[in-house]
């Protein structure tokens, strides 16, 4: 009996260091994500102070780079007014428009590409053809058919996007193990079947890397969207600064389309956790 609570003790001792370990590597692991987020608002803060001192010691040309208090001086105006609100709700509006003419389009070719090889055969040339072509060279051409208005500047932004998504959501299907496949036919799944159970929720992933993708390419063309017979928006403000050689307010409209692509991002990440959530489980 003696040596049956011996060993009791010591397993229930080996137990009980095992959970003060597993504690102390919880804690050290919540104290290092601490650190990193400490870090990540750090590390900015530290660039925007060491511009503030070279601009106030003349070490950069405060006329082409300015200075943070001095864009900080055109920024609180431009808030305060609604100015600058008005202008990046105009492209704000613009983006997300684009976004969702390329998108939907970019899924649904992309999984049935993806699905039916004769599909694949027969466009994929088409767009090994077109993708390489640059957005912006098209231009002229966009704006011949689609005229100077608001149809123009949605479908820039859609035509890049659109090739993107197309391509990963490709990719995510055939990336599909053909055991799910070949599941599904046996167990007589129809065409609108393999969309929605077997291809969609497979390349879930790699729609979502497009998307990511393609916000990224969003931002990068409502700059030059806007810059053709636009009168509103954050690429406007670029351009009509660059024009002006007013660089503070140049810089106000770079930092606001720098928050739209932080807050975009965000807002996919959280979309891609609530729909894939095993994703982030894995993670």
């Amino acid at each position: 009996m003696s040596m049956m609570e011996e060993r009791i003790r010591k397993t229930f001792g080996r137990i009980i260091i095992k959970e003060e370990k597993g504690e102390i590597k919880s804690k050290a692991w919540a104290s290092r994500g601490f650190l990193l987020k400490v870090l990540a608002f750090l590390s900015p803060s530290l660039l925007l102070i060491l511009w503030e001192i070279l601009a106030r010691f003349n070490m950069i040309d405060v006329r082409l780079f300015s200075s943070p208090s001095r864009i900080f001086a055109t920024l609180v105006p431009m808030l305060y007014s609604g100015e600058l609100l008005y202008h990046t709700l105009v492209s704000t509006q613009r983006i997300v428009l684009g976004f969702l003419a390329g998108a939907f389009p970019g899924v649904i070719l992309g999984l049935s590409m993806g699905l039916f090889p004769p599909v694949r055969a027969s466009l994929m040339p088409m767009v090994a053809a077109t993708f390489p072509i640059p957005k912006l060279a098209i231009m002229p051409l966009i704006l011949i058919i689609f005229g100077l208005g608001e149809a123009s500047k949605v479908f820039t932004i859609a035509i890049g996007v659109f090739y993107l998504v197309l391509i990963n959501t490709m990719a995510g299907v055939l990336n599909i193990d053909d055991i799910y496949l070949d599941v599904a036919k046996n167990f007589g799944a129809s065409r609108f079947q393999f969309y929605t159970t077997v291809a969609l929720p497979g390349a879930l992933p790699m729609i979502f890397a497009g998307f990511k993708l393609g916000m990224g390419t969003a931002l990068l063309l409502i700059v030059a969207a806007e810059l053709s017979a636009a009168k509103a928006g954050v690429g406007w403000m670029v351009w009509r600064a660059y024009d002006m050689f007013d660089i503070e307010k140049m810089f106000v409209a770079l930092i606001t389309m720098a928050f739209l692509g932080y807050v975009f991002s965000y807002l996919l990440d959280l979309i891609e956790r609530i729909v894939i959530p095993w994703k982030s489980e894995k993670s």
